[in-house]
């Protein structure tokens, strides 16, 4: 990615830790919204609760450098595009967390790395290397131990309509996702990073107001049960607001054409996110994983070459 004028990418392994950081942040968004979902609220709402924290949040940024929100008329259009990326690829998260198991939902969600870096080679980018094919196979078979994949296929009865709409979703948020990365990268990186997420957030808040307004989902907008339910609505939109922020305004300096896929760590640590407050345990299958998994993002963060 190319930095913005006067920017310069941060040393890798700061720029790997980052991303770490950010992946485990998600991570905790994502347990949250599954207690608020749990509880009775509605997937819209959601996407709404944080949507609206984030935008107070990146407003507030904008303000305090006095950056200007004039966006030049050749990239309004590719501004909309992300705005409304950005807007499906968290519907469609969310409502596969509130379908199937949230460890399933981010392994699949988890493929958006590889994607991007697909996408980017068909429209012109580098192509990646038979090392990084290897390195992000290996990637996926250790989400797959690490989130107990062959236990909850094994368990599991056989799949039925919600289990392959939750399945589809995420597959779409990946998709999405990885979409929104290179329209980021390739067509906006040259706007101050607060003013593109604030434009994108302001985007997302509008969709999930409208779709809300006109009933698209419905029970989308239903607010939660008990005090349960609004407290993982408050700890969601922090989290996200953090990890969105942060990302965004950042992503200029993060290299994410060869850091993309240190983010597969946010599975990883939504499992061990559930370890801690809901008790689940690993097993020898699982820490084998999350050793995999790990030891390959370092391999592959560090290569010169993807």
């Amino acid at each position: 990615m190319t930095p913005g004028p006067g920017q310069s990418t941060l040393p890798r392994h700061l720029a790997v830790g980052t991303l770490i950081l950010i992946s485990t942040i998600f991570a905790a968004n994502h347990v949250a919204a599954r207690v608020a979902f749990d509880d009775g609220a509605g997937v819209l709402l959601g996407v709404t609760c944080r949507a609206g924290a984030s935008l107070l949040a990146l407003l507030g940024i904008v303000l305090w450098r006095r950056q200007g929100l004039c966006i030049p008329v050749r990239l309004s259009a590719w501004q909309g595009l992300l705005g409304l990326l950005i807007a499906l690829q968290s519907f469609c998260l969310y409502s596969a967390v509130a379908r199937i198991p949230v460890a399933l939902a981010l392994l699949i969600n988890s493929l958006f790395p590889l994607l991007f870096a697909l996408l980017t080679w068909a429209l012109g980018g580098p192509r990646p290397t038979r090392r990084a094919s290897l390195l992000m196979g290996l990637i996926l078979a250790g989400l797959a131990l690490v989130l107990d994949l062959p236990g909850l296929l094994r368990d599991g009865a056989s799949p039925d309509v919600r289990w392959a709409a939750g399945v589809a979703l995420a597959f779409g948020s990946a998709s999405l996702f990885a979409c929104a990365l290179w329209v980021t990268e390739h067509r906006l990186a040259v706007l101050p990073g607060p003013v593109r997420s604030l434009y994108t957030i302001f985007i997302v808040l509008c969709a999930m107001l409208a779709a809300g307004a006109a009933d698209f989902m419905p029970g989308g907008m239903r607010p939660p049960d008990g005090l349960a339910g609004w407290a993982a609505l408050a700890v969601l939109s922090l989290c996200y607001t953090t990890g969105f922020c942060t990302l965004f305004i950042l992503m200029p300096r993060l290299d994410m054409s060869r850091n993309a896929p240190v983010m597969n760590a946010e599975p990883v640590a939504s499992r061990a996110l559930g370890w801690l407050i809901l008790g689940q345990a690993f097993n020898d299958r699982q820490l084998l994983g999350g050793l995999l998994v790990l030891s390959c993002i370092v391999v592959l963060a560090y290569s010169r070459r993807h």
